[in-house]
């Protein structure tokens, strides 16, 4: 049998291999730290589990309208607008099974076989996958840790070609925890301008989870680009909501019909019962405000701790809840993160997952226990001294 050439020869997503991998070995070696998932280790509020039985006692489990509860759509076309200033109408949001689902939707509608969709390394492990499974040509925009993987004009023109049809960005950023500044900003509106047939994703499932005071900025927010930019949001980070499967995306009037329409062939509609605990949690700022409070200490109990461990740097993130851990050694994260597990009892994802081909990097979640961290620290220094 001959099976799909294309979904074939995609590489599985390392990230939730590991995950499962170290899952299985914690069964049976408890003191293994496993720090791999992109899952915060909160509960979802209770205020949303509650709404949520509160729906499947009454019935409401029936299909919902393709493109999302109508209630859901107006709320968050009013966050979108005050918050992010990014002015979607409810027509123009839909709410799909997970922000994964919504970026497959958006690159999939928009991609023809052998155009090219550039995304910035390092970057989120799915992004390249998606846009193969889709019939395009990923193309890395590699940046550089030593210019703290600052965006310019000149990565990105390289990156680019006459069939370039999407740019994939993702701020606050999976690994490395940086936000959008004022030159990288600059470096993407200057791109666009000169690009005007290239559309823009922007993944910004992590904008809550910000640090030092400092916000997420939105390129939708920009007039010139909004019929250009699609956003990708959902629940998962920001209200510990992984396991339910929900997110949404809003996109230019011409564009969204076509997604719509493979949406409605593949998935009909996301569950409507969840759609409806969503909904409460836009209403729970003062839980995500804590989890945030408590993985920005988290953060800092990380910085302190490794300012003396030899051959490893880190520079604390402005959002998300991943260490970027650069190590001065010769070997490669592969090899560097099978050593740590098997050495160190240390689960992290190597950081070529994510397209790092300069430095050794690893990727630590501190979505974990301050003793599970604690442990971490104490694990890595010894490893560090004694094998490094």
């Amino acid at each position: 049998m001959k099976y799909n050439e294309i979904i074939t020869g995609i590489e599985p997503s390392r990230s939730v291999n590991l995950l499962a991998r170290t899952k299985e070995m914690v069964k049976t070696d408890p003191e293994i730290v496993n720090l791999t998932g992109g899952e915060p280790d909160f509960p979802t509020p209770k205020r949303i589990c509650d709404e949520v039985t509160r729906q499947l006692a009454a019935g409401n489990t029936h299909y919902s309208d393709s493109r999302g509860n109508e209630d859901l759509r107006i709320a968050l076309s009013k966050k979108l607008t005050g918050e992010n200033n990014a002015p979607y109408t409810p027509d123009q949001i839909l709410i799909t099974p997970g922000g994964k689902m919504a970026v497959y939707l958006a690159v999939r509608a928009l991609i023809n076989s052998g155009d090219e969709a550039i995304w910035l390394a390092p970057g989120w492990v799915s992004y390249p996958a998606i846009v193969k499974a889709s019939g395009g040509i990923p193309v890395a925009v590699h940046l550089r840790y030593d210019e703290d993987y600052r965006i310019t004009r000149e990565a990105l023109e390289a990156a680019a070609s006459g069939r370039t049809k999407l740019l994939i960005i993702n701020y606050p950023n999976n690994p490395t925890g940086r936000i959008l500044t004022p030159e990288d900003i600059e470096a993407l509106s200057g791109f666009l301008r000169d690009h005007p047939e290239v559309y823009l994703l922007s993944d910004e499932i992590y904008e809550k989870i910000i640090y030092d005071g400092e916000k997420a900025v939105s390129m939708a927010s920009f007039p010139e680009f909004l019929d250009r930019v699609i956003v990708i949001n959902g629940f998962s980070k920001c209200s510990a909501m992984t396991g339910w499967r929900i997110g949404y995306l809003a996109c230019a009037s011409d564009l969204y019909p076509v997604i719509l329409k493979l949406f409605q062939h593949t998935m009909s509609c996301t569950s409507v019962f969840l759609q409806e605990g969503a909904l409460v949690a836009l209403s729970c700022a003062d839980e995500t405000e804590q989890m945030r409070r408590a993985y920005e200490r988290r953060c800092d109990l990380l910085v302190e701790g490794m300012k003396d461990i030899p051959k490893v740097e880190f520079i604390a993130p402005k959002g998300a809840f991943y260490a970027w851990v650069k190590f001065d050694t010769d070997m490669g994260s592969e090899e560097l993160c099978e050593r740590l597990l098997a050495e160190a009892k240390i689960s992290g994802v190597p950081g070529d997952a994510y397209g790092e081909e300069d430095v050794c990097c690893v990727r630590f979640s501190f979505a974990a226990s301050d003793e599970e961290l604690h442990k971490m620290l104490i694990a890595l220094k010894q490893f560090a001294t004694t094998v490094m």
